[in-house]
């Protein structure tokens, strides 16, 4: 079985094929990113209508590349999966309809895959999948989920962010440092040589019995404290952003163990573009392990949206046999939820 990927939900392009069969555990044959980040760093996030152009221009080539790439025809494809959700209205748009348009001329069915279920089965890209049920925290820029993962299409939240995630925290910190967009990497990058322990910054919600996440009281934080600072030379700047990271990662690793433990799960994976973060993955593996919890990292390249998680959950959906609606679109809000009462 092949099927082709499709994933142009924010500032990503992208396309991939994945091949499986029964009695095999599947394998990417080729796959292309096309990143847009140089096109939005100058407006400091994400334009819409220059990101929908975007994917307009570069989806058909990038196509055409990765076919070539897998060593396969249209043909040769046994379904299309498109990200139709969430996302960008204008972005989804492209990808759905250029989906169905080449779905149609070749004769071959389109299936409308759920953004964050791509990302909860990412790890499965790269690794076997653990037991049912196990934990995923998803965390992205406008992400921060606590899920627990019962089935393909089985899926139950345990937690959410309030407000602001973990990933625009990071880019709202690096704006305040006066950093490059994307936050999280440059955050990361400088530091490497702070010192996490300068700064006393607050970890929201953390003595709360609950699951839940707010980051809006960390960036503000951040503000007040980066104004305090008369001199912010190289080294301040470090300090912070070392601060800024511990506050998250310490974030995110307790209440990511609090929702293994409380579940019962001895399995955590993560997903999603922090999920790229080194110290996010450092501490991860050490604290959950303490617990006796195997945490499953994705690697780097498939922690960021990308279409072989796109193919790799219509993979799954269709070796459970899991139907499609006749009658779908684009959602640019799309609960999670909904696909477990499906």
């Amino acid at each position: 079985m092949n099927i082709l990927g499709i994933e142009t939900s924010c500032d990503e392009t992208a396309a991939a094929v994945w091949h499986s069969q029964a009695g095999d555990g599947g394998r990417i044959l080729g796959e292309k990113v096309a990143s847009q980040i140089e096109t939005h760093a100058r407006f400091g996030g994400v334009v819409p209508e220059v990101a929908s152009r975007e994917h307009l221009a570069t989806l058909p080539m990038l196509v055409e590349e990765v076919l070539h790439q897998a060593g396969i025809a249209w043909p040769d494809l046994d379904a299309i999966a498109v990200t139709a959700g969430p996302g960008l209205m204008g972005a989804l748009l492209v990808g759905t309809a250029w989906a169905r348009g080449a779905g149609c001329v070749n004769n071959i069915p389109v299936l409308p895959i759920h953004h964050m279920e791509g990302h909860l089965l990412a790890p499965g890209l790269d690794h076997q999948l653990p037991p049912f049920p196990f934990v995923t925290l998803l965390v992205s820029g406008g992400h921060t989920l606590l899920v627990r993962v019962d089935g393909i299409g089985c899926y139950v939240q345990l937690g959410q962010t309030i407000d602001d995630a973990a990933g625009e925290c990071f880019d709202k910190s690096a704006r305040l440092l006066g950093l490059p967009y994307p936050g999280g990497p440059a955050i990361a990058r400088l530091a490497e040589s702070g010192d996490a322990k300068r700064f006393t910054l607050p970890r929201p919600m953390m003595n709360r019995d609950n699951l839940d996440f707010s980051f809006s009281g960390l960036k503000t934080a951040v503000m007040y404290a980066v104004r305090k600072i008369d001199d912010m030379d190289e080294q301040t700047c470090a300090d912070m952003a070392a601060s800024v990271e511990a506050a998250i990662c310490e974030v995110l690793v307790g209440k990511s163990i609090r929702a293994c433990l409380q579940t019962g799960s001895q399995h955590l994976l993560i997903a999603g573009g922090v999920a790229a973060n080194l110290t996010l993955r450092r501490l991860l593996e050490t604290q959950a392990g303490e617990k006796e919890i195997e945490v499953h990292l994705p690697r780097l390249e498939h922690c960021t949206d990308n279409a072989a998680m796109i193919a790799y959950a219509a993979a799954q959906r269709m070796e459970q046999g899991i139907a499609v609606a006749e009658n779908w679109d684009a959602r640019p809000r799309w609960p999670l939820e909904e696909l477990s009462s499906q």
